[in-house]
């Protein structure tokens, strides 16, 4: 089998596939945009492994490079996923004409070792507006076109048309309240204890955004995180969030307080080039101990195959704080790249915790997910912990730290601070109550 690339991880990734679309459109928006999911890929992998799984996709996408021509531009949106990007005006009939002539194409078996697999693909289409020079419309009409080529029932194939959809009154309202609330500072932290679940002592606390809406009160992510995508304000966001983390790190080591403080990454940081040279600045700045810095990613960025993440987190590592994956056994990375991170917390998916008492298969996965972490050398911290079942079971099981409603929602940080000198304490055959009213 021959590679066109030295590894996957040479192929640019969904974030650096955008920066280049971005840069394309703002030179001319005459191209179109496809999703190309390879059907049916996981089976390979689990039969296979991972390293044949790799060589298939590298196969793949030189194929596809090969088929399209140096014109096009290639990237990987995700594990299966590739992006392929065509300069000039396409028609619907032009656009289903790549599919088949991709479809045609690989027909010939890929041969690897004494075995061949015959790829097969959904694909999403979108032609992009003559006066549209927003990358980010253009993603999500191709991630909606494969959505729906995945659902169709004897098509693989989904072209959509991009509308135009001049912003509302109210899309334009929450743009400008975004922009408020970060000018009259109505954002704010509450953390939720993380909790020993021996002691009962506050060990750790994961920070979470609130928004003090003047009109409709205090209002949790979501909707406002949504359109902070939409209007790229997240890396904004994130970076308001991370310096409010060391702040808050700052004051509970003036009062005393040994207490990790855990901040959620989000994807966009991460694939910042400038991340770490932010975070070295905010060291700098609180002078904290970066012990007590805990950063939090999702698992499918975590354990991706990317380079810059990779690097990234060995530089964070290095500087002193400490990472975990978050909602672990949730997604579907492959956990052979786990080989590759220093992690020092894995966090269990709450959805495991909260089916413990229903499902024996969630106790395997939370086993599972400890003998992992065990040959990593690195903690355990269930998630979703709501009952008095929820804790016997996991502490049965040998987990010795989680979080939840049993012990606490989250609070503001004068709240969090009451709770940790309260030195709250129960008996076995008592409920640890919500102690935040």
């Amino acid at each position: 089998m021959s590679v066109f690339y030295q590894s996957l991880a040479t192929i640019p990734n969904r974030y650096a596939f955008f920066e280049r679309i971005e840069q394309a459109v703002s030179e001319s928006p005459e191209l179109s945009l496809l999703f190309i999911d390879v059907v049916r890929f996981s089976d390979v992998s689990s039969s296979f492994g991972y390293k044949v799984g790799d060589m298939i996709l590298e196969e793949v996408a030189r194929r596809i490079k090969t088929l399209f021509g140096k014109q096009c531009l290639l990237g990987r949106i995700s594990g299966d996923i590739f992006g392929l990007m065509l300069p000039g005006c396409h028609g619907d009939t032009q656009l289903r004409g790549f599919y088949s002539h991709l479809v045609e194409h690989f027909k010939t078996p890929i041969s690897f070792d004494d075995n061949a697999f015959v790829a097969d693909f959904n694909v999403g289409a979108v032609a992009n507006l003559p006066d549209n020079r927003d990358p980010s419309r253009l993603f999500s009409g191709a991630e909606m076109a494969l959505k729906q080529a995945k659902q169709n029932k004897y098509d693989n194939f989904q072209v959509i048309r991009l509308q135009e959809k001049p912003e509302t009154g109210r899309s334009l309202a929450l743009k400008a309240d975004l922009k408020r609330a970060f000018a009259n500072d109505e954002l704010e932290l509450y953390f939720q204890p993380k909790v020993d679940l021996h002691s009962f002592k506050i060990v750790g606390a994961e920070c979470l955004l609130r928004w003090n809406h003047p009109l409709d009160g205090i209002i949790v992510p979501g909707s406002f995180i949504e359109a902070a995508e939409s209007y790229n304000m997240m890396n904004e966001v994130g970076y308001w969030v991370l310096e409010r983390a060391f702040h808050s790190a700052m004051l509970l080591e003036g009062l005393g307080l040994d207490i990790q403080v855990s901040v959620n990454i989000s994807p966009t940081q991460l694939y910042d080039s400038k991340f770490v040279a932010k975070v070295k600045r905010l060291a700098g700045l609180y002078r904290v101990n970066l012990a007590n810095i805990e950063l939090e990613l999702t698992e499918d960025v975590a354990l991706s195959n990317s380079l810059l993440v990779k690097r990234q987190l060995g530089q964070i590592k290095a500087l002193g704080l400490s990472i975990a994956v978050d909602d672990f056994g949730k997604g579907y990375s492959n956990l052979a790249y786990i080989r590759d991170i220093e992690l020092d917390t894995i966090k269990i998916d709450k959805t495991f915790v909260m089916g413990l008492d229903r499902n024996p298969v969630n106790k395997a996965i939370i086993q599972a997910s400890q003998l992992i972490a065990g040959a990593l050398g690195c903690k355990v911290i269930a998630e979703g912990i709501e009952s008095v079942e929820h804790l016997h079971a996991l502490r049965e099981i040998g987990i010795d730290k989680g979080q939840g409603f049993l012990f606490s929602k989250a609070v503001p940080f004068e709240r969090l601070v009451e709770l940790i000198h309260t030195d709250l304490m129960v008996g076995d055959s008592l409920a640890y109550r919500n102690r935040t009213g």
